[in-house]
């Protein structure tokens, strides 16, 4: 069984002007383990992230990744842990000024060990390794374009390519096929299922899209309503590689069906507490 690397518990979290984002939250999880958060709008998915990544401090409880405890005395992220974390946002911020290429190389630049080496090796090694990631995800030939050229759903690849770039061993996922058609999107499933299981980096996904979880994911936590806290933990048992033809399948649409009507139960308590 794989170490834990992911620990949350009894975590609360309120902001300044009263809200409880989360309540009681506990959640594991082991490295190599694919997590897909799902829940009602505004339960605390995106909060979660936050957390982990230490961009929030929790007003009680602790987060725990590679083994220390984020946000403790001279702890300021997840980043001083010893953990490569890679980020891929639903919007995927790219310097205009710069080439698709060098967008993608960012990472290198500023993370350790690559960041040592950026100097001497971005026209050569570091270039090539981008290169090679573009070409993995259909974008063999765009390194040298602009991003204002690319189309949403390119520059998306081109997000995932930036969060993998250095080999990140804890990847974080918020929406980032939310704002795609869904052709694109389902083409983006199969490119992040075979990029997981070739370099099996620790993920944790928030969606909305429970197709896309029960896809993409080997656990999906649901969420209650705000404040939220994990009430159920399904194992997802369908085997890899998945294809979309799958997720039409009876078995299939049964786990998606289950969790729609969870979550349902979940936004109907939270209106009527």
């Amino acid at each position: 069984m794989n170490p834990t690397l992911i620990e949350l518990s009894g975590v609360r979290l309120q902001y300044a002007n009263g809200t409880v984002a989360l309540e009681s939250t506990d959640l594991s999880i082991a490295q190599g383990d694919f997590v897909a958060l799902v829940g009602p709008s505004g339960c605390g998915k995106s909060t979660i992230l936050k957390l982990v990544a230490g961009l929030l401090r929790p007003s009680a409880g602790a987060v725990v990744v590679g083994g220390r405890e984020v946000g403790a005395a001279g702890q300021r992220d997840a980043f001083a842990s010893g953990i490569r974390l890679g980020l891929a946002f639903q919007n995927p911020t790219m310097l205009p000024w710069l080439t698709i290429r060098e967008n993608i190389m960012i990472p290198l630049k500023i993370v350790e060990p690559y960041r040592q080496d950026y100097a001497r090796k971005k026209k050569g090694e570091f270039a090539d390794r981008a290169d090679a990631l573009l070409a993995q995800v259909g974008l063999k030939g765009f390194a040298d374009k602009r991003p204002w050229q690319l189309s949403g759903g390119m520059l998306q690849r081109a997000s995932l390519c930036r969060a993998l770039i250095h080999e990140p061993q804890l990847l974080l996922l918020d929406e980032p096929f939310g704002a795609l058609d869904q052709f694109t999107r389902e083409e983006l499933w199969a490119i992040m299922q075979e990029l997981w299981i070739k370099t099996r980096p620790t993920v944790l996904l928030v969606t909305h899209d429970l197709r896309e979880s029960a896809y993409l994911a080997t656990r999906i936590c649901v969420m209650s309503s705000r404040p939220g806290r994990i009430i159920e933990d399904c194992p997802v048992p369908f085997a890899r590689p998945r294809t979309v033809e799958m997720s039409y399948a009876p078995q299939f649409s049964e786990l998606v069906q289950q969790l729609r009507l969870r979550i349902a139960h979940a936004r109907s308590e939270g209106v009527t507490a």
